[in-house]
């Protein structure tokens, strides 16, 4: 029964996802096709098929496709499913108008009987998006350094202030490739800092045997004097190569925590959740309460959650500042608008009582490797005790 119910929600979900391309693709012949002389139906509909394809080819392919046919399919469907997005977008606001204009008039004559708006049009709206994935890409690929400086009003010990570098949503595998970490690594090396924390979804996908070692060997280089730890995100069991992702970060010196916790140079604790949409057959993940049964809560408490969620169950568990993902603050504008109606906070530090909670854009990114409206970023928190 499961097996019916998951073809018939696959099924669904092709048919909406050619709809939608149907639907651009006529709209794009229907401006532009008169006006390509060289160009005909068939090798029209042809190449616009085969892009659409891209993407699900790569995916029901990797098994037995070459690695680099499968990654070149992969960046060509993702840019073509950002591309697919902003198409839709504008073209839905051009026909609500030309809509309008059927009943109400709102348009210039000279604009609505004139033979040269369709392909006038279309041109626009193709270089629009053009200059969309390309404004996109170059963002997506130059991080910015965001700053916080925090106070924790309990004592630590000997620990007066701690300087920690947060990154999430690396999203490492076959678009994200590990030469994005050598900022990463250099931002590292520039800050010293006392703590590197990785809060979810670092490695998204299997990886080639040479990304595998760079990645190991970029990791290692960065070093922090109280350690390195990271927490699952969704995307690491989604790969289905879970395991093999937690033991990359193991060799490059990271300890996962999975619903564990570690007291630190006995002044603080680190509590590393694990993810929450996690449903492997070892275990849901522990309620907070019982996951922190043994930590002194006089003691300043970090809290990694990929998810920002649960956030009053963490304020009422002491816990101090807890770091998080998972939203890339809607990745592609305008989905930050709906991100930040799902999550109280989707990014940006959030105070609730003593509990702050500073939220990451991310650091790399999903599907297409482009972020239009935010900025992926390495997150640098000073925090200081009395």
């Amino acid at each position: 029964m499961r097996s019916v119910i998951f073809f018939f929600v696959v099924a669904i979900i092709i048919f909406i996802y050619a709809a939608f391309n149907y639907y651009i693709g006529f709209r794009g012949w229907h401006s532009l096709g008169g006006s390509i002389s060289f160009l005909s139906r068939r090798v029209y509909w042809v190449i616009f098929w085969l892009l659409v394809a891209a993407y699900p080819a790569a995916q029901m392919g990797q098994r037995f496709l070459p690695a680099g046919i499968g990654r070149w399919l992969t960046i060509t469907g993702a840019y073509w499913t950002a591309a697919m997005f902003y198409f839709l977008l504008i073209i839905l606001v051009i026909d609500a108008v030309r809509l309008l204009d059927r009943f109400f008039y709102i348009l210039p004559q000279v604009v609505r009987e004139n033979p040269l708006t369709p392909p006038v049009t279309g041109g626009v709206v193709l270089a629009l998006v053009a200059g969309i994935l390309i404004y996109g890409t170059f963002n997506a690929l130059n991080p910015v350094i965001t700053r916080y400086d925090l106070t924790i009003d309990k004592t630590s010990g000997s620990v007066e202030k701690l300087d920690i570098i947060m990154v999430s949503d690396i999203h490492l595998g076959s678009i994200v490739r590990t030469g994005r970490l050598q900022k990463l690594a250099e931002e590292a090396d520039r800050i010293k800092p006392d703590l590197i924390l990785l809060s979810g979804d670092i490695v998204d996908e299997s990886m080639e045997p040479p990304e595998v070692d760079n990645m190991v060997k970029v990791f290692g280089k960065m070093q922090a004097r109280y350690g390195k730890f990271a927490v699952p995100g969704n995307h690491e069991y989604i790969s289905g190569h879970a395991d093999a992702a937690f033991r990359y970060l193991e060799q490059g010196g990271f300890r996962v925590l999975r619903d564990e916790y570690v007291k630190v140079a006995d002044s603080f604790y680190i509590v590393g959740r694990d993810n929450s949409s996690h449903q492997a057959p070892r275990t849901k993940r522990q309620e907070l309460s019982a996951l922190m049964e043994g930590v002194d809560r006089s003691l300043p408490v970090i809290l990694l959650d990929h998810e920002p969620v649960d956030l009053e169950n963490a304020r009422e568990n002491s816990v101090d500042l807890q770091l998080s993902g998972h939203t890339h603050r809607g990745q592609l504008f305008p989905n930050n608008l709906i991100t930040g109606k799902i999550y109280e906070q989707d990014w940006g530090l959030l105070q609730k009582g003593a509990l702050n909670l500073i939220v990451s854009s991310g650091y790399g990114t999903w599907g297409p490797p482009i972020r239009t409206g935010n900025k992926p970023e390495i997150v640098e928190i000073t925090v200081r005790f009395p």
